[in-house]
C-alpha cells in the first residue's frame, strides 16, 4: 500500500507552521481571492511565497485553493491574479471550475492541477475526463461511499490520484454548492463568501422558522410527506477507519478546517498522523485515545459522513445547533532551557499558576503537566499570564521542545 498523504488547513501563516510541525505532508491556502474560504486570513502574494518558501524547507508541499466560480467580470482579476503568482513554486492548484482549470494551463502550463470537491465528481467518467483535461489529482465528492471509492479507484490509472475529505465539517448541499448564503443575506457561497445560514439557531412559531438574529428573515415551513429537514450538518471523522481509508486506494486523506484554530490544525494532524505512522508500522492497533484528542478540538457531532451510509438514509444531521467547544489553547512554547527546567512560551489564551495543564507534542498524545512557576519577561513572579500573544517563563519539570502546545487539563 502506498503511504498517503496527510493534507492539511493553513487559514494563516500560525496554523500553517502547526500543520507542518505535528505531520502534515502538505498543506492547502487560499491568497486573498478566489478562494471558497474568504472569511479565514487568508495569504498576500508576499505571504504566500514566503508560506512555500517554509514548507518546502521542510519538505513539505503547498496546494492554493483556487475554487470559486468566477463570473464574466471576474477573468480579468483573475489573469492579474494568476500573473502574480508566476514566480511562486507552488506545488498545485485546486481548482473546480472548467474556466479556471484552462486559464491556469494557458497561463501557467507546469503547474499541477487537483479538481476541488466543488467540481463534484462521482465517478470514473468524471474523473477520466478531468485527467484527460490535464489534472493530476481529483478531490471526490464527499457524498460517495467507500465502496464507490473504490470503484472509481479500480477504474483509473494509478497515476490518477484520489483526494477524500477524512476529517471536518460537511455540508447540507452537495458537495457545498449552495444558494442559501446568496439568497438569504446576498453572499454568495460558491464565490468564496458563504456566511453558513445552515449553523445559525433557528425557532419554530406559528408555522414559520426564524433565525435569532434575523427576525425579519422568517420563513413559513412546509412539510413534505410528513418531513421537515434542519441543516446543520455532524462533522466527519474518520480515525477509526484508517485501514480501510488506505486499503481503498485514496492518495490523499484532506482534513477541513481553514477557519479553524492552530490549535486544531495541530491536534488533528497530529491524531491522523499518529494513526497512519501505526498502520505503516506493521503493527497496527487502533487507539482510543487518538478519539479523545479530537474530542479536544472544536466540532459538531462526530459521524462517518457517507462513507458508510448515504444521504438517504442517514442526513447526517447534528443533534446540536453549535459546536462542542475545545480545550482551551494556553501557549506554545518557544524554547526549553534545560539548566534551568523554564520554557518561554507564547500565550494564546489566559494561563493561570495551579490550573490542571496538558501538554501535546508531536507524535504524542496529551500528557499532564505540572506548573512549578511562571515569570514575566523580566523574570519576575507572575501569577497569570493574561494578556494576548504575551511571552512569559514557566518552570516545568517535564522537558519541553519547541512548538508543544500546553493546554487546559482535566480538574
Amino acid at each position: 500500500m502506498k503511504r498517503p498523504e496527510i493534507l492539511s488547513p493553513a487559514g494563516n501563516f500560525e496554523k500553517l507552521r502547526s500543520a507542518i510541525l505535528y505531520g502534515a505532508d502538505a498543506v492547502y491556502l487560499s491568497g486573498k481571492i478566489f478562494g471558497m474560504r474568504s472569511a479565514a486570513d487568508n495569504f498576500t502574494v508576499t505571504e504566500m511565497k514566503e508560506a512555500v518558501e517554509y514548507a518546502h524547507s521542510f519538505g513539505r508541499k503547498v496546494y492554493l485553493t483556487l475554487n470559486t466560480m468566477p463570473r464574466e467580470s471576474e477573468y480579468e482579476a483573475l489573469r492579474s491574479y494568476l500573473s502574480s503568482l508566476k514566480e511562486i513554486p507552488l506545488d498545485a492548484m485546486i481548482i473546480g471550475d472548467i474556466g479556471v482549470l484552462m486559464l491556469v494551463r494557458e497561463m501557467l502550463p507546469e503547474m499541477e492541477i487537483h479538481i476541488s470537491t466543488q467540481a463534484n465528481a462521482v465517478s470514473s467518467q468524471d474523473c477520466m475526463a478531468w485527467y484527460k483535461l490535464g489534472a493530476k489529482r481529483v478531490v471526490l465528492a464527499r457524498e460517495l461511499s467507500l465502496e464507490d471509492i473504490k470503484a472509481i479507484r479500480a477504474s483509473i490509472p494509478e497515476e490518477l490520484e484520489l483526494e477524500c475529505f477524512i476529517h471536518g465539517s460537511m455540508c447540507v448541499s452537495y458537495s457545498g454548492r449552495c444558494l442559501l448564503s446568496g439568497h438569504m443575506i446576498g453572499r454568495d457561497a460558491n464565490r468564496g463568501m458563504c456566511a453558513q445560514p445552515c449553523r445559525w439557531n433557528y425557532s419554530i412559531r406559528n408555522y414559520e422558522i426564524t433565525e435569532e438574529k434575523r427576525p425579519e428573515l422568517s420563513m413559513p415551513i412546509e412539510e413534505h410527506n410528513g418531513e421537515t429537514f434542519i441543516m446543520s450538518s455532524r462533522d466527519t471523522c474518520m480515525i477509526e477507519h484508517i485501514p480501510e481509508l488506505i486499503e481503498a486506494g485514496i492518495n490523499s486523506f484532506k482534513i477541513e478546517g481553514r477557519m479553524k484554530s492552530a490549535y486544531y490544525a495541530a491536534v488533528v494532524t497530529n491524531a491522523y498522523r499518529m494513526a497512519c505512522d501505526s498502520y505503516f508500522s506493521g503493527n497496527y492497533k487502533y487507539d482510543p485515545a487518538w478519539y479523545r484528542e479530537l474530542l479536544s478540538v472544536s466540532h459538531r457531532n462526530y459521524a462517518t459522513g457517507y462513507y458508510f451510509t448515504d444521504s438517504y438514509s442517514d442526513a447526517n444531521i447534528a443533534e446540536d445547533a453549535g459546536y462542542i467547544r475545545e480545550k482551551a489553547y494556553l501557549a506554545v512554547v518557544l524554547e526549553y532551557n534545560k539548566e534551568t527546567g523554564e520554557a518561554l512560551m507564547s500565550q494564546r489564551n489566559k494561563l493561570t499558576l495551579g490550573e490542571p495543564l496538558e501538554v501535546i507534542s508531536p507524535g504524542k498524545i496529551g500528557e499532564p503537566l505540572f506548573c512549578e512557576a511562571l515569570y514575566n519577561e523580566a523574570h519576575e513572579p507572575i501569577e497569570s499570564a493574561p494578556h494576548p500573544y504575551m511571552t512569559f517563563y514557566m518552570k516545568t519539570d517535564k522537558e519541553l521542545k519547541r512548538g508543544d502546545i500546553v493546554r487546559a487539563g482535566e480538574n
